[in-house]
C-alpha cells in the first residue's frame, strides 16, 4: 500500500513535569513573574522599535541614532545614523563605578591563575589597540584571531573593536587548512595568535598551524604572537612580532573611535551541514544591543555574580556570552582554558567550588559526558554557590536536564535552556529564570521582541503539538546582516523559502502552553514510511533509558521505507552492549514515540564523533551508515580514533 508523505515534521514525545521558579529567586529577579514577562513581551511585539530603542538607550552612544530600523527584507539596518564604540561599552563605561571590580577571572589548564579588573582590562585593551594601529591595522581591515582561551583572546577582540578592525575568531582546534580558507574568504591582513595553548596536558601548536596556513600567502602583512606555552616557534622576519614586544612600545591611552551603528564588528564562520564555510557578518550597534539585553535578562545578572560560560571564544557563544554581553553589563566573567576532564573528571566542579561560581552556562553534550563519568566526581564538591544554570548548543534531553537540575543545581537553581544560532547573534527562545515555569527539554518562550513561529510548507502557522519549521517573522537587532562576500547565498539560505520570514533551519513544535520544542535540524529529518521524524526526538527517547549516556540518530537508504533509522549509542559505565539490551532499547523507543521510530539498527559505540565544541558530527555517521568512506571536512573532529573505531579499524589503519 503506498505511503502518503506528510508535509509536517511529526513530534510525539510528551513531557508533563513543570518546575516553577523558586519564590526566593523570583523575588529578586529583574523579571519576577509571568505577568511581567507577558506584559513586556506583548508590548515588544506590538512596537519592537520602541522596545529595542529603550534597550539601546541603556548603552553609551557617541551619537544617537536618527532612525531605529530600516527594513528592506531581508536586509536590516538598526539604529541608523547612530555612532557607537563596542569596546567603550564593554570597558570604559564601567570605570567610574566598577573600575576596581573584577572583569575576568582566568584559570589555565595547568592551574595558573590571573585576575583582571575593569581598569586593568581597559589598559590592556587600549595598549593592544595601539599596538594594532602601530602595526598598520586600521578600521575596516579584517583580522583573524586564533588563540587559546586566555584573557588576551578577549583583549584582542576588544582591541579590534576599539579601532574598528573586523575580527574573525577561528577556534583554536581548527586546522591550518581551516585557517587558510577563512583567511582567503575574509581577505584578512593580519593574524593574532599564540605560540600554543594547553589541552588535556599537551600543547596545541597554534603558531605552527598559522605558519602552515600562510605558506604561499601574500595578503597577510602581520602576525602578532602571544607567548603562552613557551614552545619553540618559527618567526618570520618582517611579518611576525611578539605581543609582549608590541604592547611595550605603546601607551595605554587609546580614545574609543566612533563608528556607524552598522559598521562591521566581526565575521564568524559556520560550516552548516556541508560545503564552503559561511562567513556570518555581524555589525556593531544592533549586535551589542542584543547581546547586552539577553545577558541582562536571561542570566538575571547581579553585581556580585561570578558568571561562567564554559564555551570557547571561537564560537558565537563565546562572543556573545563570554565577551560582549556580560562585559557590556559589567559582570565578572570566569574563563577556563582547558578540557573539562583534565587532569581529572572533576575539574568543572573543582573550579565552581574554588571560585564560588553563581551562574554556569554549558552544553548538553558536556552534561551527558558528566553523567557518563559518574556522580562521585560531583559529590566531592560544594556547589552551593550556584544560583542559575543554563544550556546552549543543542536541545537538551529531559533526563540530562533532570540530572543537571538535581545533581548540579540541588533542585534550587532555575535552568535557562536557550535556543539561538551564530546567525541570530543572541538568545532567541529561552525561559526567564524568575518568571518562566520550565519543562525539561524545551526552550519555552521567545525573548522580548522575537516573533517566533512554527509554520508548514506554505508558511501558515501550525496548531499546537504539530511539527513544522521554525521561523522568525520580524527583524531583530542582533541578526546577521549577510554572508560575507555572498549576498545571494544569504538570501537563498535564510529567506528564499518564505520570502518575508527568517528560516532557522530547525524543525520544531509548540505545545499547549506555547512552549517551543526543537526536534532537530531540517537536514537531519528522517523520512520513514511517509512519516517525517526529527532525529532529536528519537535521541531523547534513547537517552531516557537508564543505560544510555548519549545517542546520535541518522537515516540510511531503505528501499521499502525510504529511510531506515540507525542509532549510535554510548552506554553509561557499568552497562554492556548485549543483544538483550539492543532489543530493550528498540522497544523503549517504540514505547516512547511509536513503532515507526524504532531503530532498524543500534550500533553501540564507546564514543561518538564530535567537534571540539561538543557537537555530534552526524554527517560522518551518515557516511558510515551508507558504507562509504568518510569524506569532506573533518578538521573540527575532536578524536579521529572515534571514526576508526566506528568503521571497525584499528588506530594504525
Amino acid at each position: 500500500m503506498p505511503q502518503v508523505m506528510s508535509d509536517n515534521i511529526e513530534s510525539h514525545l510528551v513531557e508533563n513535569r513543570i518546575f516553577n521558579p523558586p519564590a526566593e529567586f523570583s523575588a529578586k529577579a529583574t523579571i519576577g513573574s509571568m505577568e511581567a514577562y507577558r506584559e513586556l513581551y506583548d508590548s515588544s511585539i506590538a512596537d519592537p522599535e520602541a522596545f529595542w530603542a529603550g534597550i539601546a538607550a541603556e548603552l553609551s552612544w557617541q551619537k544617537k541614532w536618527d532612525t531605529v530600523l530600516e527594513w528592506n527584507c531581508p536586509f536590516a539596518k538598526w539604529f541608523v545614523g547612530g555612532e557607537v564604540n563596542v569596546s567603550e561599552n564593554c570597558v570604559d563605561r564601567h570605570l567610574a563605578k566598577r573600575g576596581d571590580k573584577v572583569a575576568i577571572l582566568w584559570e589555565g589548564e595547568p592551574g595558573d591563575k590571573r585576575t583582571l579588573t575593569y581598569r586593568q582590562l581597559y589598559e590592556e585593551t587600549c595598549k593592544f589597540a595601539n599596538a594594532l594601529k602601530a602595526n598598520g591595522i586600521k578600521a575596516g581591515d579584517r583580522v583573524i584571531i586564533y588563540m587559546p582561551m586566555v584573557p588576551e583572546a578577549a583583549i584582542a577582540m576588544l582591541g579590534c573593536a576599539r579601532i574598528g578592525a573586523v575580527h574573525s575568531v577561528v577556534f583554536g582546534g581548527f586546522s591550518a587548512e581551516s585557517i587558510k580558507d577563512r583567511l582567503h574568504d575574509s581577505g584578512a591582513v593580519a593574524v593574532i595568535t599564540a605560540d600554543g595553548g594547553w589541552r588535556r596536558g599537551s600543547i596545541v601548536p597554534l603558531k605552527e598551524s598559522v605558519n602552515k596556513a600562510l605558506e604561499g600567502d601574500t595578503q597577510v602583512q602581520r602576525v602578532i604572537t602571544l607567548k603562552r606555552t613557551a614552545n619553540d616557534v618559527t618567526m618570520v622576519d618582517g611579518r611576525d612580532v611578539w605581543w609582549h614586544d608590541e604592547v611595550a612600545k605603546v601607551d595605554s591611552n587609546c580614545p574609543p573611535q566612533a563608528f556607524d551603528s552598522e559598521h562591521p564588528l566581526f565575521i564568524l564562520y559556520t560550516s552548516g551541514s556541508t560545503g564552503k564555510p559561511k562567513g556570518i557578518l555581524h555589525t556593531s550597534g544592533g549586535y551589542l544591543t542584543g547581546a547586552y539585553a539577553t545577558s541582562k535578562y536571561v542570566f538575571d545578572l547581579r553585581d556580585d555574580d561570578i558568571y561562567w560560560c564554559a564555551a570557547d571564544v571561537g564560537w558565537i557563544t563565546g562572543h556573545s556570552y563570554i565577551v560582549y554581553g556580560p562585559l557590556a553589563n559589567g559582570a565578572t566573567v570566569l574563563m577556563y582554558e582547558g578540557a573539562p576532564n583534565h587532569p581529572g573528571l572533576d575539574r568543572f566542579w573543582q573550579i565552581i567550588e574554588e571560585y564560588k561560581v553563581t551562574i554556569l552556562y554549558t552544553a548538553p553534550t558536556a552534561i551527558r559526558a558528566f553523567i557518563k563519568w559518574g556522580d562521585e566526581h560531583v559529590e566531592k564538591y560544594d556547589l552551593s554557590s550556584l544560583r542559575l544554570l543554563g544550556t546552549v548548543g543543542e536541545p537538551i534531553n529531559p533526563e540530562a536536564w533532570m540530572w543537571y537540575h538535581e545533581k548540579i543545581g540541588s533542585g534550587k537553581c532555575p535552568i535557562v535552556d536557550t535556543w539561538w544560532q551564530t546567525e541570530t547573534g543572541g538568545i532567541m527562545i529561552t525561559p526567564l529564570p524568575g518568571a518562566t515555569p520550565t519543562k525539561p527539554g524545551t526552550a519555552t518562550l521567545p525573548f522580548f521582541g522575537i516573533d517566533a513561529a512554527v509554520v508548514d510548507e506554505q508558511g501558515e502557522e501550525v496548531r499546537a503539538n504539530e511539527g513544522g519549521k521554525l521561523v522568525i517573522r520580524k527583524p531583530w537587532p542582533s541578526m546577521l546582516r549577510t554572508i560575507y562576500g555572498d549576498e545571494q547565498r544569504y538570501i537563498d539560505t535564510y529567506w528564499k523559502e518564505y520570502g518575508n520570514m527568517y528560516l532557522a533551519g530547525d524543525g520544531a513544535r509548540r505545545d499547549e502552553l506555547g512552549y517551543f520544542w526543537i526536534v532537530g535540524r531540517l537536514d537531519d529529518v528522517l523520512n520513514v514510511s511517509g512519516h517525517r521524524l526529527g532525529t532529536a526526538e528519537v535521541e531523547r527517547a534513547l537517552v531516557s533509558h537508564h543505560s544510555v549516556a548519549e545517542a546520535a540518530v541518522v537515516g540510511r537508504p531503505d528501499e521499502i521505507k525510504g529511510q531506515g533509522v540507525v542509532a549510535f549509542v554510548t552506554l553509561k559505565e557499568g552497562f554492556e552492549s548485549t543483544d538483550a539490551l539492543n532489543k530493550e532499547l528498540r522497544a523503549h523507543v517504540g514505547e516512547m514515540i511509536g513503532a515507526i521510530a524504532k531503530p532498524d539498527e543500534i550500533r553501540f559505540a564507546a564514543a561518538l564523533p564530535k567537534t571540539r565544541s561538543g557537537k555530534i558530527m552526524r554527517r560522518l555517521l551518515k557516511e558510515i551508515c551508507a558504507g562509504g568512506a568518510v569524506s569532506g571536512d573533518t578538521t573540527t573532529l575532536e578524536d579521529f580514533n572515534v571514526i576508526a573505531a566506528l568503521q571497525g579499524k584499528g588506530d594504525d589503519e
